[in-house]
């Protein structure tokens, strides 16, 4: 009998161990609610592959708990928040946990600014930011200007096409005007474009896929070969900018990394990240813009009426883009609507408080910056495309960091948020002035959310002279 006790017992402990083990928190680490672990090692992430996506998990997650909400990346404890209120309390804070961005560090590299924080981090930052600032962005004009008279020329030759893939068209327009403008006039070439677009694209479809099962022997080969690639032409821009550097007032990205340091992966790295984060998320909401353009035919007109009135035939430049209200509604909006920039994400290194809760120190704290766009009681029937909430009026009295397209946080805001809307108006005031677009019918496009919103498929639309 005292023999079946023991083992009884000894039964007992073990089975509570393995409940714990396999559930280390029932009891959440902080008072905030939320979800508790599916399993140790896999925390909620398989909650997340059943949404499709962070930003669909997250909605739902604010939806159960409210505007702050914590959940388990894998055995990691996360705290999740989508309010300008807590925004505001979360305003200062610096560091971006790296934790969850090592799915990209195959890519753009460990010693990549993406995981710089602290003293250093600032100061790459301080120094980088230089070339993006408002009055710097003016320099760029020309370069978008000349790209996008190239576009405009391509389209032209194929009014009568059917198909027009514009979402092909968009990146390769936002790829070649970040390229030309902080690498140099040398990488204009359509040639050197296209085989960038090309290994990048290749990488960035291992990496989403990552996102859904874990990355294979044979796609980190192919990520780390894309990358080898990628960096031989920015070795090379390099070489050539050390051999005529620019004039004083001139200098580029490039020009500022070689200033920074002698070290070729820091180099590579920070020239690699800010390429991706120029392109990728101005290319996306080009193709998002025209395909809600598309879809609204009276604000396309509206938007032609005021490059009509406001530019008549002169081009954008720093000293009219300001008076394109009607337009920057659009891209606002545009932004807003497709959740082109889904998160971010920021920690702090010592316990701290938010929103009336403890958050222990090296907590992740992700900024659901896409939820709170879509919040209904700030933003009313908010899957429906309306620029005129962006309208003067419209703004006042609205939360200001309700909505944050480039983050918010520690001047750590995407750097590349002026050059994103010069760009940007300049692609749309080229091309809308000249030509009507329409939607081929038949079409059923959804949003795929990762860090930066893409369409499901390819956005075919036909095109007619104005």
């Amino acid at each position: 009998m005292l023999s079946f006790a023991i083992f009884a017992v000894t039964f007992v402990v073990s089975l509570i161990a393995l409940v714990i083990y396999l559930y280390p928190s029932s009891k959440n680490p902080s008072t905030i609610p939320g979800l508790d672990p599916v399993s140790k090692e896999d925390g909620n992430l398989g909650d997340i592959g059943k949404h499709g996506s962070l930003h669909a998990f997250l909605l739902d997650l604010h939806r159960q708990y409210g505007p702050i909400a914590s959940f388990w990346w894998g055995p990691k404890y996360v705290v999740s928040i989508a309010s300008d209120t807590l925004f505001k309390e979360h305003h200062s804070v610096f560091d971006r946990p790296p934790y969850l961005y090592e799915l990209f560090k195959p890519l753009i590299g460990a010693k990549c600014i993406q995981y710089a924080n602290g003293t250093e981090g600032r100061a790459r930052r301080q120094l980088y930011d230089k070339c993006l600032t408002h009055d710097a962005v003016k320099k760029y004009f020309l370069d978008f200007q000349e790209i996008a008279n190239e576009l405009a020329k391509k389209w032209e030759s194929k009014v009568k096409e059917e198909h027009i893939p514009i979402t092909e068209y968009m990146v390769a327009f936002a790829l070649k005007a970040v390229l030309a403008a902080l690498y140099g006039k040398q990488m204009k070439s359509d040639k050197k474009v296209l085989e960038f677009k090309e290994l990048y694209q290749g990488v960035w479809t291992e990496l989403e896929n990552a996102l859904k099962e874990p990355l294979s022997e044979a796609g980190l080969k192919k990520v780390l070969e894309g990358k080898e690639k990628m960096s031989v032409i920015t070795k090379e821009v390099v070489k050539k900018r050390k051999e005529d550097p620019p004039k004083h007032g001139e200098e580029l990205l490039v020009d500022l990394l070689i200033d920074y340091t002698d070290d070729v992966e820091i180099q590579n790295c920070d020239a690699l990240v800010y390429v991706i984060g120029g392109f990728h998320t101005t290319g996306n909401m080009l193709s998002w813009c025209i395909y809600f353009l598309a879809t609204h035919e009276e604000i396309q007109d509206k938007v032609y009426e005021e490059i009509k009135t406001v530019l008549d035939n002169e081009d954008v430049d720093h000293t009219n883009i300001g008076e394109l209200v009607y337009i920057r509604q659009v891209i606002d909006e545009t932004f807003r609507c497709a959740v082109v920039a889904p998160w971010a994400a920021r920690f702090q290194d010592f316990d701290s408080e938010l929103g009336g809760h403890k958050i222990p120190k090296n907590t992740p704290v992700i900024h659901a910056l896409g939820v709170a766009s879509k919040d209904e009681t700030v933003f009313p029937s908010p899957d429906s495309f309306d620029p005129d909430r962006f309208s003067p009026e419209n703004r006042k009295g609205r939360p200001h960091l309700a909505f944050s397209p480039f983050g918010f946080a520690g001047k750590r805001v995407c750097p590349g948020q002026h050059f994103a809307y010069a760009e940007g108006t300049v692609a749309l005031v080229t091309l809308l002035r000249k030509f009507k677009v329409k939607m081929v019918e038949g079409q059923v496009i959804k949003p795929v959310h990762g860090l930066v919103t893409h369409p499901s498929d390819e956005i075919w639309v036909t095109i007619s002279n104005r």
